[in-house]
């Protein structure tokens, strides 16, 4: 069981990371501490995989029509969700939303790519006794 629970617990700290480091570039993005942080990180996770898809079929149109780019507005909106959400985040606006959700995907996804794939000497191993990779 905990080997399932373990990718889970995984990209939760990578995203709380990612949201850690994103708070500290932009000024617009402040938590109250690492309580609001890490039920951000939850939310977040959970609003990118029940209501992310479901924003993504309705809006499927617009999406086409410019090439993918409102995909960038969803995810400006879902940090906005969480942010109404969650007490202890706050978000200036849509602006800082957009930038920080681009800047929490990119770092999301160098994360886990250093972690997850690519060359089997970078992937990091699980504790001695176990033979899965992360």
């Amino acid at each position: 069981m905990l080997a399932n629970l373990t990718p889970f617990l995984l990209h939760w700290a990578i995203t709380a990371f990612s949201l850690w480091v994103a708070s500290h570039i932009f000024r617009g993005l402040q938590f109250d501490g690492t309580g609001s942080l890490v039920v951000s990180a939850l939310l977040l996770g959970l609003a990118n995989a029940i209501v992310k898809p479901l924003l993504i079929f309705l809006t499927l149109p617009l999406t086409l029509l410019t090439f993918g780019l409102f995909l960038l507005v969803i995810n400006a909106l879902m940090i906005l969700l969480v942010a109404a959400l969650v007490k202890g985040l706050r978000v200036s606006g849509f602006w800082t939303a957009l930038f920080a959700s681009i800047f929490i995907s990119l770092l999301s996804m160098l994360i886990g790519t250093l972690v997850d794939g690519g060359d089997p000497a970078t992937r990091i191993q699980l504790p001695q006794g176990t033979d899965n990779w992360l």
